[in-house]
């Protein structure tokens, strides 16, 4: 490898500006003189500078390398590249590394292993023994049917490899209602996800908005369910969730930002030890942009249906796709080579490509196959753990496809609702996409390490703090403060809306309003609401009859399922009304829950959020995750329908490995 970077130092001081030109032996000697630098100085310097490698997703380490070129060069001669050229030197020694280290069987991931293996001697020989390891991988987003399509069109490799092998097979399972990461991680990491409407919800009594990804919210969601009997309590760890299952080591996890006994920003180390790994991180991350762009412009030029894929997009997407994914895999490996007993980790990639582009469109299934990949890498870095491991694949929801209903019908339900309203206004707290949680739990993480650096990150990302996180969305204060401006809570109807499923708060009581109350106060909006094109359905509570359901040709009695008209659950899965019963059961259920329309011929729904795949409510395979499984691990005994029931089958499974005890008993409600 020192050969071919000499060779590459000696093109580079050929071509760039102000660069004196290398004889090849003088190349060869910089290049060794950077390998020792990389050696012995890079280890000390990222481990203070780590928070500012974080901060900037490491562009403060294509800086680092610029001047461990620059040093290297002036160690050989005295003299130093302009700066400019010393970052191409590193960007393109970086560059060739990732093409050619791999042909060379000297990857990034064979040096990662090796810092690991220095770093965590002690728990390799603790953690040494027969019994296998669980590595949970979870694909955010990812349904069933669209895996299977993807197993048979090629699409993912490791898997399809699996399943001809025998060692593994495909199990799907029915997440619950609300059909999203937050209730669907809370149910499978902690064992509840009871009272969980949505992705976010409003509370009449306190009049407090939660949000699942704002880690104070996530902290407080956790607080209310774990019993400290999770799926990874003990020994296990929580890489890059939403909360922790109880994992005493945790990093880039929601719940636990704030908790430095367990959130350890210091398991990034490994990955940013390599400056070339992570620098090839870098270059993926364009080439990710580039690849965003084009796709987008086919899209657009198809005259395909679409939503904007500008602005701040394309960044976010490669921090997530590639740089997020990449941190998360080397913790991967690292607990692997460690020897973990049971680790689990989300990869949202997919996810966020797959909203924006369509659940099955080329550039979302290049990213589900790049996700594949990474099972690959794991398999190798299993070849030197201290223990075997099973790898397992799994999903928390899936996604329905379907363009978004401000597209179809020029209104918002936000309009919808405030359109029928007899007085008073409509509050929509606005909506923080996912993935700006996802990456500020990153960010958030970082500032929680000691030392030099973790005190700059902090002192730099301060005015832009909110309640220990970085606030990267708006600012959730200053939308509290002025929703506190904009009208008394009698004449307010707060609307929240999660994919398809829309929840309607009247704020005027603290209690849930029955359908009778509403039809006083706001005589046209049940009718609107339920007649429009773009809505399934709507729940309410009546005081006659309990919970009904609600469509434009007929009404639906949860407590016999008796049926007026048409009933409007035909459309929805058989289940659909036990997701709603169970709903209905909720303190927060909102005064009128609000469904999307599905329509079974199209397999399309029609998304409050501007989604191209979605998911949140019912209708199509937004509830139908998978899990991929060993072989040899047992059948569950019937259908698994709720992340509660998915969650005991994870913990019988993981009890059979000899990983976890017996599930504990189950606690109502449910």
């Amino acid at each position: 490898m020192l050969v071919v970077e000499a060779a590459v130092l000696f093109v580079l001081a050929a071509i760039l500006p102000g660069v004196e030109k290398l004889s090849f032996d003088a190349a060869l000697l910089v290049a060794v003189v950077m390998a020792l630098i990389n050696a012995i100085l890079w280890p000390l310097v990222i481990r203070l500078a780590l928070p500012l490698a974080v901060l900037t997703f490491g562009l403060g380490s294509l800086l680092l390398s610029a001047g461990a070129v620059s040093l290297a060069f002036y160690l050989v001669d005295g003299k130093t590249p302009p700066f400019g050229s010393d970052i191409a030197i590193a960007f393109g020694l970086a560059l060739v590394s990732m093409f050619v280290a791999p042909l060379l069987d000297v990857g990034g991931d064979a040096k990662h292993m090796r810092v690991v293996r220095r770093r965590v001697r002690r728990g390799r020989k603790r953690n040494r023994s027969d019994v296998p390891g669980v590595i949970l991988f979870e694909i955010d987003g990812l349904g069933e049917g669209v895996l299977r399509d993807a197993i048979r069109d090629g699409h993912v490799p490791t898997i399809a490899r699996w399943l001809s092998e025998g060692t593994h097979r495909v199990m799907g399972w029915e997440c619950d209602l609300s059909s999203q990461t937050g209730a669907s991680q809370a149910g499978l990491l902690l064992g509840s996800n009871w009272d969980m409407p949505a992705f976010r919800w409003y509370e009449k009594e306190s009049g407090r908005t939660l949000v699942s990804n704002h880690p104070a919210d996530a902290a407080e969601i956790e607080r209310r369910r774990s019993t400290g009997e999770g799926l990874l309590a003990g020994e296990g760890t929580s890489r890059g969730n939403m909360f922790s299952g109880d994992a005493p080591r945790c990093a880039a996890t929601m719940s636990v930002i704030r908790d430095r006994t367990r959130s350890k920003s210091g398991d990034f180390f490994a990955y940013f030890s390599d400056p070339y790994g992570f620098l090839r991180t870098i270059v993926l991350s364009l080439a990710d942009i580039v690849g965003e762009r084009r796709a987008a412009a086919r899209q657009r030029r198809s005259g395909a249906e679409h939503v904007d894929r500008g602005g701040f997009y394309p960044l976010i997407r490669a921090t997530i796709t590639v740089i997020m994914r990449d941190l998360t895999v080397a913790m991967l490996m690292a607990d692997i080579v460690e020897g973990v007993p049971v680790s689990y980790a989300t990869f949202v990639g997919y996810d966020e490509v797959a909203h924006h582009s369509g659940i099955r469109e080329p550039d979302a299934l290049a990213v589900l196959k790049r996700h594949d990949h990474q099972l690959t890498r794991l398999e190798a870095a299993a070849e030197q753990a201290p223990r075997p491991y099973h790898l397992v694949v799994l999903s928390d929801h899936g996604q329905t496809p379907g363009r978004p209903f401000r597209q179809r019908y020029s209104e918002t339900l936000e309009e919808v609702v405030h359109g029928a309203l007899a007085h008073g206004e409509v509050r929509a707290p606005a909506a923080v996409d996912e993935a700006w949680g996802d990456v500020g739990a990153v960010l958030a993480d970082a500032r929680q390490e000691p030392g030099v650096g973790g005190r700059i990150l902090s002192r730099a990302t301060r005015s832009r703090s909110v309640e220990g996180t970085v606030a990267l969305g708006p600012n959730r204060e200053a939308l509290a403060e002025r929703s506190a401006t904009e009208g008394s809570p009698e004449e307010e109807v707060v609307v929240m809306v999660s994919g398809s499923l829309g929840l309607i708060y009247l704020p005027a009581s603290s209690e849930r309003l029955t359908l009778e109350q509403i039809s006083e106060s706001h005589p046209e909006l049940l009718d609107t609401l339920a007649c429009h094109p773009g809505i399934g359905f709507v729940m309410v509570r009546s005081a006659a009859d309990g919970a009904v359901v609600i469509g434009g040709s007929g009404r639906r009695r949860l407590s016999d399922d008796s049926v007026e008209g048409e009933d409007p659950l035909d459309a929805f899965d058989p289940t659909a009304a036990d997701h709603l019963r169970r709903h209905d059961r909720f303190p927060h259920c909102p005064d009128i829950l609000v469904n999307g329309s599905y329509d079974p011929d199209t397999g399309e729904v029609a998304p409050f959020e501007e989604f191209m795949g979605s998911h949140g409510g019912l209708g199509g395979p937004q509830t139908h995750p998978f899990a991929v499984v060993p072989a040899e691990w047992s059948d569950p005994a019937g259908p698994v329908v709720g992340v509660k029931a998915m969650h005991e089958v994870l913990r019988g499974w993981l009890a059979a490995n000899s990983q976890q005890p017996p599930s504990p008993p189950a606690r109502a409600p449910v």
